[in-house]
């Protein structure tokens, strides 16, 4: 799978996991939540206002707040390295978290998460073979809720051209709503007839999608949330309903720097929605 000049890795375990990518140094990230449920760790750090504007690591994970401590292993494990934010006490990594809720946040025990973490960090860093479908982050992740349904979600990937630029998107698919195709029509499940109420959520905050867009264009911060706003745009057009108030929607936005060259960010943005809504229906 093409992750650009990022590494990436997984954890697996019974019905949860821990996705990890690890973009090279010097990457800018931005980001963006649009769902009314989230679970992160450091995105407000994300914003174009703040000081810091490097990402060390962005960590997908299940297991809802529990699954955002799978951040304090990849940081553990980057500090040991030796990478991170550059301080008079050594490096800090800037790692960014996000969680989905899976079945394992109702498990009598629950995964160590920070070992989780520290796992998929390691294979990334170790250039172990990098899957989709229900691995990592996906392992758990379902669709169809609102119809009281457990469609299978799971961890989907595409990528494509802007000019010269490459976007890659990653997506763990946990939606309260639909995967849908261009058609508008469900990939998984029947559509709702003209009119037809969906059921009320059972447990309303068990869902979220997370995902990552990277671009190896030069891009400043402001740049960069303006991306994530972008791939916002894919999540519309292959969810149905999306960005709910049961949902955690979020995503992450890096660029790695690689190309010298001007790159139109309208058109960068175009590629950026197109590739997200093709990752999101992967999963289906």
């Amino acid at each position: 799978m093409n992750l650009l000049s990022a590494r990436a890795g997984h954890w697996t375990s019974d019905g949860t996991g821990v996705t990890v990518i690890l973009p090279p140094p010097g990457t800018v990230g931005s980001g963006e939540i649009r769902g009314g449920a989230p679970a992160t760790r450091e995105f407000a750090l994300l914003e174009p206002t703040r000081l810091v504007d490097r990402v060390d690591a962005v960590v997908l994970s299940g297991g809802s707040a529990f699954g955002l401590a799978a951040g304090d292993g990849v940081m553990s494990l980057l500090r040991g390295r030796g990478l991170g934010l550059p301080t008079p006490a050594g490096p800090v990594p800037i790692v960014v978290g996000l969680s989905l809720f899976d079945a394992s946040v109702a498990a009598p025990v629950r995964p160590d998460f920070a070992e989780g973490g520290r796992r998929a960090a390691r294979a990334a860093l170790d250039g172990a073979p990098f899957e989709t479908g229900r691995v990592g982050a996906g392992t758990g992740a379902t669709t169809g809720k609102w119809r009281e349904r457990l469609d299978p979600g799971g961890l989907g990937m595409a990528e494509g051209r802007a000019g010269d630029a490459s976007v890659v998107a990653l997506a763990a698919v946990n939606a309260w709503g639909d995967v849908i195709g261009p058609d508008g029509r469900p990939l998984t499940a029947p559509p709702v007839l003209p009119g037809a109420a969906p059921a009320p959520p059972p447990f309303p905050t068990a869902n979220t999608t997370i995902a990552v867009v990277l671009t190896d264009a030069r891009l400043d911060k402001v740049a960069c949330n303006w991306l994530a706003q972008s791939a916002h745009t894919g999540f519309v057009r292959a969810l149905r309903p999306a960005h709910t108030r049961y949902d955690g929607d979020a995503v992450v936005a890096l660029a790695t720097g690689e190309r010298e060259a001007p790159v139109d960010l309208e058109h960068l943005r175009a590629v950026t929605a197109d590739v997200m809504a093709a990752a999101i229906r992967s999963t289906a």
